[in-house]
């Protein structure tokens, strides 16, 4: 029971801790909100340098709360998009860029990049066929869709 008073402490250093850091976290994605248009064109520079092809990007604004940007680009095979993915994620990272989300490298038939404000997908050509998101996002909103309008259905 001696040790009790020591682990309230501890635990109300690391709650404060913790809520400090989200706070900041918070702060500085707002700040960055701005920034969100000067990385989407860092990212398509640097997909171009790593020879990544068909490079597309759509804005989210309006159709998405997911983010501000979506890029969708290929790889020549699976390799090509493992290096592609893996030398952006590296740029991003020196960049400063900490929330950087990594999915599918094991496969690396569609490798998804979120940084949060900028969404990368990088397909093999055969899977961005399949999956042909670029038409998917730059379809119109219905301007009754967000009305709820039942009277169509």
């Amino acid at each position: 029971m001696r040790d009790q008073p020591a682990k309230d402490v501890r635990r109300l250093i690391r709650t404060t801790t913790e809520a400090a850091r989200k706070s900041t976290s918070t702060a500085t994605s707002a700040a960055s909100a701005p920034d969100s248009a000067a990385l989407l064109d860092d990212v398509v520079r640097w997909l171009d340098d790593a020879k990544a092809e068909e490079i597309v990007s759509l804005p989210l604004k309006g159709k998405s709360a997911l983010g501000d940007f979506m890029v969708v680009a290929s790889g020549r095979n699976d390799r090509h998009v493992g290096a592609i993915a893996e030398q952006l994620r590296e740029k991003l990272k020196a960049r400063g860029e900490t929330r950087v989300r990594v999915e599918g490298l094991g496969a690396c038939d569609w490798v998804l990049i979120d940084t949060g404000d900028v969404i990368v997908h990088v397909f093999r050509p055969e899977v961005r066929e399949f999956y042909n998101l670029e038409k998917m996002w730059q379809a119109e909103i219905p301007p009754d869709a967000s009305r709820g309008d039942s009277s169509q259905h």
